[in-house]
Parts: C-alpha cells; structure tokens; sequence
C-alpha cells in the first residue's frame, strides 16, 4: 500500500465516522457502528472530536501495521527501543538489580576461608550466604538470555536452569559419595517449595486479599506431575518392604531405579511441549508485563558462565563442610538436606514469590513454588539417578520410609488445597504448621541413611 492510498483510506473513514454521527434516519435498534458492529444509541448521541479522533487514530495504527517497516517506521522487536548501554552501565545494572546483591562479599571470604583452612563450621556458613544472592544473579541471567532469544527458546532456559543451584549441589554431593545428603537436598527442596514458600503466599496475600483466585488447570497439572513423582519414590519404598526376606534387593531397586527414571525423564520432556507448545494458554496470565532485555546477549552468557562457576565453588565448599558442622552442632545430615540446603538455591526465589502473591498475582505465586517442586521431583531427582548411574554411585529412588512418608502426606494436603483454585490465609496456615512439625520430626529423626 502506497503512502497515497493510505493517505486516501484514512480520509474516506474520517467521513464514514462522520457520516455515522449524524444518521438518524435508522431506528436505534438497526444503526450499525463504527466496523459494521451493532451500536445501541438510545438516545442518538453524536460523536464527539475527541472520539473521532481516537477511531481515526487507532484506524491508521491498524493500517499503519500492514507496511513494511522502511514505510510505516516501525523498527523490529528490540531494536531502538532502548537505547544501548555501555559495558559499565551494564555492570552497574547487574551489581544493583536487586539489594540481595550486597551479601555478594561473602563469595570472595568463602574463597578465603576455605584455603585458609577455617573451622568447618565457618566455612558453611560464609559459603551458605555467598550462594543465595549468587542464585538469583543465575537467575537474572537467564531472564535476560531468555528476553534477547525469544518465547520459546526463553522458556526452555527458564526450565532448564530454574533449579541449576540445587542440581550443582547434587551432582557435587553425589560426586563425593554423600547420596544421604542429596535425596535428603532433593527432598528437601520440594517440601520448602511446596509447603512453606506456598504457605507463606497464601498468608501474606490472604491477609491482603480475603480470598485469591488462580489458574485452577495449571496448578492441578503441576500437582498431578508431583504426584506422579512421589509415586515413583513409594513404588521402591514397597517394593523393599515386601520383597522375599533374606534376599539382597539392592540390584533390583537399583535396576527399578534406573528405568523409573527414564520414565520420569520422558514425561517432564512431554510437560514442556504440553506447556510450551501445545497449551501455552493455560501459562499466560492476564497482567504479564512486557520486559526490556538490559544487557546484550553476549554478556547475558558471560554472566551465566561466571555465576555458574562461581556457584559450584561455592557448592563444594558447603558440602565438604557438611560432616565438621553436623559433629559441632550435633545435627544429623538428614536435618541439614531437608532443612537448611534448600534454603540456599531458594531464599530469593521465596521472596519473589511472597511478594508477587501480596500484589494479588498468584498465578506467578504458584508457579515458583508448585512449578519448582514439580521440577525438582520430576527432573532433577531421576537425572541424579542417571548421573550416579554414569559416574558409579548407587543413587537410587529408594528413599529412607520416612521421608517418603513425608513426601506422600504433603503432596496429598497440597492437591486437596488448590483443586478448588482460591486461596485465603488460613489454608497457609495448615501449609506453614505442616512444614514445622516435619522439621520437628526431622531434627529429632536419628537415622541419616536408608532403612
């Protein structure tokens, strides 16, 4: 379309808008608007300057969007909306993208603690710091990657590394033998997710807000791919209860364990075409707001690599310190995977998602923490049984009987919460006091290996 006949169509509707303002020799009920849709002008009001202009203007958008972008001067997506920011101006965005970023000294007295040989107990807890606000640097790297490479690719980062701290501590615990320490970590994470992150988003937004509602489709999807995963921790937990007495089973579960997790693998492979392909709809929310990418999309990677490095280093210094600080404090290694681990790789993640629940955006609320167990216990827990299958280590998915009690009972309490799809404070509460008494129960549980 020449910019002449634009020029004529835009002419030709101002006329037709006019012309419509002023007829009424048509009965109300048989005028027709502006586009052909019916109009109810009872009584016959004509169209004031400002509307005109409004009609005209979103006309000519409309027309405007046919053009090649050299005649409608539309440039393509990201490019001229932000102007390009020097290399110092991109640091300076990252170091203040969030005030987490302050507790970033403990990554360099990490380092130093730990070749200076410091007593166990101060090495966890320096490098316990250090990776929480590296976790959400990881975090805001893979969003700005996710923002510069499109919605498809974006949302297959978005999944892969939405759990890369806790899949670095495991695979580093795995690597050392620790595999009480990792199921006890795995574990961990989805209770931390699924009963106190979700408790806490019920309270606050609860108290807000009388009652919230939310995507009652998508979250029972994740629920029901959660509990699909506790079903492959009960089968070898009964299969080991039942087998013949007398008789090693270990090969078996071992073998079970193996093929469980392929299985596992597969369906978490067909959940991301389900949500990234074929029902995308049920994971879009109506208050979405388009972001900017702020660093360009080499540094985006750079960042992701250091942060990514960073967070293994740190990683192997917490977990070599795990058994001096269970001998100090006389804690078991249980307690630590269960309770403490968990709130490395999460900590951000939990606050991100307490605040969006208090801005009434559950959806969002209940995507960190059911879409995060659901990854862990779907994804992350078989893929280190596939590794330790690599590397010589007996991960198994045959869990100690009291953890997947655990499991099983949250699982449960949280599908029968969410399957009507509101929300209010209360059903936090029964969340939050769930989680307490397992952390009661786990601190004075004495077994740290499996029954």
């Amino acid at each position: 379309m020449s910019t002449q006949d634009y020029d004529g169509s835009a002419r030709s509707e101002n006329k037709t808008i006019a012309a419509l303002s002023h007829d009424t020799s048509k009965p109300s009920s048989l005028r027709s608007g502006y586009g052909g849709h019916s109009v109810d002008t009872t009584p016959t009001q004509p169209l004031t300057t400002k509307t005109e202009k409004q009609i005209t203007a979103r006309s000519a958008r409309s027309l405007r969007s046919t053009l090649p972008p050299s005649e409608n001067g539309i440039l393509p997506e990201h490019e001229g909306q932000r102007e390009q920011l020097s290399l110092l101006q991109c640091l300076k965005a990252v170091v203040f993208a969030t005030k987490i970023n302050v507790f970033l000294i403990f990554v360099p007295a990490g380092f130093l603690v730990n070749y200076l040989h410091a007593p166990d107990v101060a090495v966890f807890i320096i490098n316990f710091v250090a990776i929480i606000p590296l976790a959400k640097l990881l975090g805001y790297a893979t969003e700005e990657i996710s923002l510069r490479v499109g919605q498809n690719v974006g949302a297959l980062l978005n999944a892969s590394f939405g759990n890369a701290v806790e899949l670095i501590l495991s695979i580093i615990a795995l690597k050392e033998g620790k595999i009480d320490v990792v199921q006890a970590s795995l574990l961990g994470s989805v209770l931390s997710n699924l009963l106190l992150v979700l408790g806490f988003c019920f309270i606050f937004g609860g108290i807000k807000f009388d009652t919230q509602t939310f995507n009652q489709t998508a979250a029972q999807t994740s629920a029901s791919l959660l509990s699909l995963s506790c079903l492959s921790l009960l089968i070898p937990a009964a299969f080991h209860a039942t087998a013949s007495t007398g008789i090693d089973q270990t090969a078996n579960i071992q073998h079970l364990s193996y093929g469980t997790s392929i299985v596992l693998l597969i369906v978490y492979i067909l959940y991301l075409f389900f949500q990234l392909k074929t029902h995308t709809h049920l994971y879009v929310t109506d208050n979405e707001e388009e972001e900017e990418p702020v660093l360009p999309l080499w540094l985006g990677i750079v960042l992701l690599l250091v942060i990514t490095v960073l967070v293994a280093f740190c990683a192997e210094f917490l977990v070599g310190s795990i058994d001096g600080l269970s001998h100090s404090w006389g804690l078991s290694t249980v307690f630590i995977g269960l309770i403490l681990l968990p709130i490395v790789g999460n900590a951000a993640e939990h606050v991100t998602a307490v605040s969006v629940a208090m801005k009434n955006k559950m959806d969002l609320a209940i995507g960190v923490s059911i879409g995060s167990s659901m990854q862990v216990a779907l994804f992350v827990t078989p893929l280190m049984v596939i590794i330790g299958w690599i590397i010589g280590q007996n991960m198994t998915l045959f869990f100690n009987t009291f953890e997947t009690c655990i499991l099983f009972v949250s699982v449960l309490i949280v599908n029968y919460l969410i399957q009507d799809g509101e929300s209010n404070w209360l059903e936090g509460v029964m969340l939050l006091s769930t989680y307490v008494i397992i952390a009661i129960a786990i601190f004075f549980y004495p077994g740290s290996t499996s029954d």
